[in-house]
């Protein structure tokens, strides 16, 4: 059998086809190296296309924002004036800002830059296993406006308008700062300042306002209150719940019972709301010039009329210094306690009823004190038998007579019955 031999062609041919199998994958690399640089050349390209594109659209965005708010500034100057500046904020959402402690907490709302919600936080209602807290402002039950007349003829009232928020710290104090603007450097500002406590300040200032308002009239304050029922018993609760006020150096009055109370005192340093246990006051270190304070009963079927006990309302003017408002004021939210109240040193305690003539000395310097000297050392409850039990005391000697007169009188009982019976005649049972 003749072996068989490579042929050379063969061998020729088997080395052609792989030089150029290895000459198409030398290329095939290459192009794919060419393809990619390639490719990411064009990446860089479209990216800083898209990134001029993204920075000519901000521009756009910008500019016709700009022109929307001066188009809207422009809209509202025909019913806010000046103050339409304030409606293209972004306050102008609505919203609210809550700013709280251990014992208080409370909602400003944008608009209107007012108090919208009181919360008690160691308070619950009369309905205790609800475990609902004592909520002395909530759902627009309150309101706090001023009513404010523009040079140019507008009359606005703040209520109606957007405040621009902005919280800060001031130590252990909560500052919020509550702007309505009539442009970048001109504003009303309601500033409130709560510290560990009840008792917050509350300033109203503006600057810049002095061409934006009409500086010959004054400022008209505004606020109102329907007190909320928090008590078991109706009738007891709305009979305590009343205005009382502070006016001329130290003089104290409340607006009396009824529909349609009124009175209208003079330089008055504060308004208290009292809702027997509870107290919502207003109190200036600038006295109003003058107030109106009226009551409303809103009880008048105690079966049918259970949200609301009072509307209570206070009308008074803010005077204008050089064009512009400086009120430097406080407000209270929290329970109408003698002690703590009297603690402020502002005549506060008079929120709380004490007693007419020789009675509330009493009250005020001996029962007031001594409770709350009882109190100190032991429970309520106890105190309350242990006070009670010391009155009886020192009441004693007075009693004592009354209480052996009752005596006699019960020893004498038959005998008395016996000469009622035996003679008829009065002149001769008078004489026996």
């Amino acid at each position: 059998m003749e072996e068989k031999k490579f042929d050379k062609n063969s061998i020729i041919g088997f080395a052609l086809i792989f030089i150029l199998v290895m000459w198409m994958m030398f290329n095939s690399k290459q192009n794919e190296e060419k393809e990619a640089a390639a490719k990411a050349k064009q990446e860089q390209i479209d990216k800083k296309q898209k990134a001029k594109q993204a920075k000519t659209a901000q521009t756009v965005q910008a500019v016709d924002t700009t022109a929307s708010d001066s188009t809207k500034i422009k809209q509202l100057s025909s019913t806010l004036g000046k103050f339409a500046y304030s409606a293209t904020l972004p306050a102008a959402n609505g919203g609210t800002t809550v700013i709280e402690n251990e014992v208080v907490k409370l909602e400003i709302a944008n608009k209107g830059g007012y108090v919208s919600n009181v919360v008690l936080k160691n308070y619950t209602k009369f309905k205790r296993d609800s475990g609902k807290l004592v909520e002395l402002v909530k759902n627009n039950n309150s309101n706090f406006n001023l009513e404010l007349q523009t040079s140019d003829n507008r009359v606005l009232n703040t209520k109606d308008l957007y405040f621009e928020p902005q919280v800060s710290k001031v130590g252990d104090a909560q500052v919020l700062s509550m702007k309505l603007k009539a442009g970048p450097n001109e504003f009303l500002e309601y500033k409130y300042v709560l510290k560990n406590d009840y008792m917050l300040d509350f300033d109203i200032r503006s600057q810049g306002l002095s061409r934006v308002l009409n500086t010959s009239k004054p400022v008209n304050l505004d606020w109102d209150i329907k007190t909320y029922r928090n008590e078991i018993s109706i009738p007891y609760e709305n009979r305590y719940t009343e205005t009382i006020f502070e006016y001329e150096d130290g003089k104290d009055d409340y607006v009396g019972q009824g529909n349609g109370k009124e009175e209208n005192p003079e330089a008055v340093t504060y308004v208290a709301y009292r809702q027997h246990f509870f107290a919502s006051i207003l109190m200036t270190k600038t006295p109003f010039k003058s107030a109106k304070l009226t009551s409303d009963n809103l009880v008048h079927d105690d079966k049918k009329d259970t949200v609301f006990t009072k509307k209570l309302t206070t009308k008074a003017p803010l005077a204008l210094t050089d064009g512009e408002l400086d009120y430097k004021m406080n407000w209270y939210f929290g329970p109408a306690d003698y002690k703590l109240l009297n603690s402020y040193d502002r005549n506060l305690d008079e929120v709380v009823p004490m007693g007419w003539g020789i009675f509330g000395w009493i009250n005020k310097f001996i029962f007031v004190p001594l409770f709350g000297l009882l109190g100190g050392w032991m429970s309520l409850g106890l105190a309350i038998i242990v006070f009670t039990f010391l009155i009886k005391l020192a009441m004693s000697p007075i009693t004592f007579k009354s209480f052996l007169s009752q005596a006699k009188m019960k020893v004498l009982r038959p005998e008395i019955a016996e000469l009622n019976e035996k003679f008829k005649d009065p002149v001769k049972r008078q004489q026996e």
